[in-house]
């Protein structure tokens, strides 16, 4: 390094070690101040979770509200994130289950929405996320709800119907899809293994480049990673987090169909969360099979002004050709608003389940 450049830098490295000694000290102030506010909930045996959806969403809010830059306002994000991560770990290990084994795409968003001072919990499969989380396993689970490219996880809607847990936080994941092999070589591949849903998000890129291979879908890309690591004929569609976690090799990256992939995934838990300012709701309805019956049961949210952002529909396998519309919408079950919506609906639909009421990313 030039002599003139090493002695304009010495200053500012001294003043960033100054920087950073003075962020170390305000964040152990920070945690200890947050073990006091644990100890003051002990000694009034106060009951309640440590996990607070929406206190949380409140303080990175209203840190990227006031911020002035050039930190983003994701940067804002992902260091408070982890800040929050570390002092609720002091106060209680959180426990979370996702869809596994190591490497998945559902484990990446379990330790980038809840923070790396977690407690993971892998899972084989979504039943038995939501059976770990159901049998306090674990507190919160991650599950995948939809994908910008293929729809909805259908397996995700439907367990959504009948567990008793509700939706406590949703987390919008880009998907980067890579094709993992032992060697970084194709030579001895016949086949490539994924979740159906990677599968279908990288149907013509495989098809135009590797369009003999014979696909074959398993329970997540990390299984097929997994799989890939002792099968030098298997080449695995996984992220780069799996590439690490099974020591395989980076044949091409990228190759979801669509550049703007994304997957909203779902924290579920049994905790009720309050009202955080900037929240959304999510139900479950069905109506009697009539006409009208779906623009009579929508129209509550128009007439009291909330704001509907998605509208799915599912069979309700009765055999009479009867669904299931799986709703979200703007704003808390708490507000005024929304309350009165609801309680309209409750008047006009033969089944209403309200999923629960979380903070917005």
């Amino acid at each position: 390094m030039d002599k003139e450049l090493q002695i304009k830098l010495e200053p500012l490295r001294e003043k960033i070690d100054r920087i950073d000694h003075e962020i170390l000290g305000l964040i152990n102030e920070r945690a200890k101040t947050a073990q006091a506010v644990g100890d003051l909930k002990h000694e009034h045996h106060a009951q309640g979770p440590v996990f607070r959806p929406e206190r949380e969403s409140q303080v990175i809010r209203t840190l990227q509200q006031e911020n002035q830059g050039p930190v983003t306002a994701d940067g804002v994000q992902a260091i408070w994130s982890q800040i929050i991560s570390v002092c609720r770990g002091l106060e209680q290990d959180i426990s979370v289950a996702y869809l596994g084994p190591a490497g998945s795409f559902s484990e990446q968003a379990a330790f980038e929405f809840m923070g790396q001072a977690i407690s993971g919990v892998s899972c084989p499969n979504f039943d038995e996320v939501f059976r770990t989380v159901e049998s306090q396993g674990a507190h919160v689970g991650i599950v995948p709800v939809e994908n910008s490219t293929e729809g909805a996880v259908n397996r995700t809607l439907d367990l959504l119907l009948n567990t008793p847990l509700h939706i406590v936080g949703e987390y919008s994941l880009p998907i980067r899809h890579c094709l993992l092999t032992q060697s970084g070589e194709m030579d001895k591949v016949t086949k490539v293994l994924a979740h159906p849903q990677a599968l279908a998000q990288c149907q013509h890129w495989l098809g135009m480049n590797h369009p003999t291979l014979t696909r074959e879908p398993v329970a997540s890309n990390a299984e097929a990673a997994r799989i890939a690591a002792s099968d030098p004929t298997v080449a695995a569609i996984a992220s780069h987090n799996a590439a690490r976690a099974w020591q395989l090799t980076v044949v091409a990256e990228g190759i979801q169909d669509d550049p703007m992939n994304r997957t909203r995934f779902l924290a579920i838990g049994a905790i009720d969360t309050l009202p955080s300012g900037r929240d959304k709701t999510s139900l479950i309805m069905a109506v009697a099979n009539q006409a009208g019956a779906v623009y009579k049961m929508l129209a509550p949210f128009s007439d009291n002004g909330v704001s509907m952002t998605r509208f799915e529909s599912r069979p309700s396998r009765t055999g009479q050709w009867e669904y299931h519309f799986y709703v979200d919408i703007e704003g808390h079950q708490r507000e005024p608003a929304v309350a009165k919506a609801l309680e309209e609906l409750r008047t006009r639909c033969a089944f209403l389940k309200i999923l629960g009421s979380y903070p917005r990313q």
